[in-house]
């Protein structure tokens, strides 16, 4: 399975949807093997939960930590409090209530930027849980007091063929499992993924909460996603380049060890970039970069692209000679060189953006367009032993390129 595909968002969308397909199909057996392993299973989420809230900290992943904390309080309320039949004193409205808050909760970490697990943030936050607990509280005294007479009847309202849940919550954890899946899909980050998949686990714990040992089964699944998404999010932080989000050269350097026999290597160098930043500015060059990187995720071929240093790239081809790379990446040379970028205008740009699309729409003006080219040299594995050797070769390729007038991809000839 490659990694292009793990990465994607229909594989996070459809994984945590595989694993309830398979706890559906497997209940019974789950249920007698929580049954015998009855601690284990309980206490699970718990490690799991402060397992990933120890972990966020020291990677400064604290939304991860705001849900696996906003989790780990819900699974506790579980523990401690829903553990009657749901017909019986205010199980249901709890579980209610819970089912109401918790995927709140969970979206409420758009709202903060990562930071450490200690940071006024992540106060903040739990502060807000905090409140949670004292309103169901309140909602609990009050209809302790005999308020809330005809809540079975209108809010709790529910159709059992479905769930035991009150339908109006049925309605509203498919609204919100739609609508985070539409956001994995658009943006495709981690953080999406997370929100959810915990979303997407505690609401069917909550749907079929009738059957025994579902919620320390479906917390835990959740719990492991959310460990997996962390992990996943700091190996891109490791191994990705900040600015233009696209592997850097340690992730290059992990994937030459995995080269097979035939393989080719380019690098890419954008033209004229240190004068293209003396005139236009560094943020502009930094966006140049940033297209330059995603024009080249694009490339065709099976490669991988990768963020060299500065303004050079690299494009990895396994299993191919140079030869056979040449008309990808001079589809790939054309297609930057026919990319019309837009400059912003940062100093003239007004603070409101209503007006500044106004300005945009009356004033076309054709040197806020700018063009750019790359040169790119190619080596493959006949032309050296080790890989280090072939990207010499082909950074030599690259000069060559450049002297005979660039915008062009040069071939390395093969020494054996």
């Amino acid at each position: 399975m490659s990694s292009s595909f793990i990465s994607s968002s229909w594989f996070k969308i459809g994984l945590p949807i595989f694993f309830l397909t398979i706890v559906s199909f497997t209940m019974s057996g789950i249920i007698k093997a929580t049954g015998a392993n009855l601690g284990v299973a309980v206490n699970l989420p718990y490690v799991l939960f402060i397992s990933a809230i120890a972990i966020s900290h020291a990677f400064k992943q604290s939304r991860s930590a705001m849900i696996a904390t906003a989790m780990l309080v819900a699974y506790y309320f579980i523990q401690a409090r829903l553990q009657s039949p749901l017909t019986s004193g205010t199980t249901l409205l709890e579980l209610s209530l819970l089912s109401f808050l918790l995927p709140v909760a969970c979206l409420m970490i758009y709202v903060f930027s990562d930071s450490r697990v200690t940071s006024v943030s992540f106060a903040v936050y739990s502060g807000l849980i905090a409140m949670f607990v004292i309103w169901c509280y309140l909602i609990l005294t009050h209809f302790y007091e005999g308020g809330f007479e005809d809540i079975s009847d209108t809010f709790l309202f529910s159709v059992d063929q479905l769930s035991r849940l009150p339908f109006v919550l049925l309605m509203y954890q498919l609204a919100l499992i739609g609508s985070t899946a539409m956001l994995v899909i658009h943006n495709n980050r981690n953080v999406d993924a997370i929100v959810y998949s915990s979303i997407l686990m505690t609401s069917a714990a909550f749907t079929f909460f009738h059957v025994p040992y579902i919620s320390s089964t479906l917390f835990s699944i959740g719990g492991i996603f959310l460990l997996f998404y962390i992990a996943s999010s700091s190996y891109q932080l490791a191994f990705n380049d900040g600015l233009t989000g696209i592997p850097g050269r340690h992730a290059l350097e992990m994937d030459l060890k995995q080269l097979s026999r035939r393989y080719s290597i380019a690098m890419l160098d954008i033209d004229h970039f240190k004068s293209f930043n003396d005139t236009y500015g560094h943020d502009t060059g930094d966006d140049v970069l940033k297209l330059v990187a995603s024009r080249m995720t694009r490339v065709k071929g099976n490669a991988k692209v990768y963020r060299y240093g500065g303004e050079e790239f690299t494009v990895l081809y396994n299993r191919k000679y140079a030869k056979q790379t040449h008309e990808y990446l001079e589809l790939l040379r054309e297609d930057i060189a026919n990319y019309e970028m837009k400059l912003r205008d940062t100093d003239n740009r007004p603070n409101d953006d209503k007006v500044g699309s106004k300005q945009r729409k009356g004033k076309k003006n054709k040197s806020d367009v700018v063009k750019v080219t790359i040169s790119i040299g190619v080596a493959d594995s006949t032309c050296a032993k080790k890989p280090v050797d072939v990207i010499k070769a082909a950074d030599d390729a690259l000069y060559k390129a450049k002297k005979k007038g660039r915008n062009r991809v040069e071939i390395a000839k093969p020494t054996h």
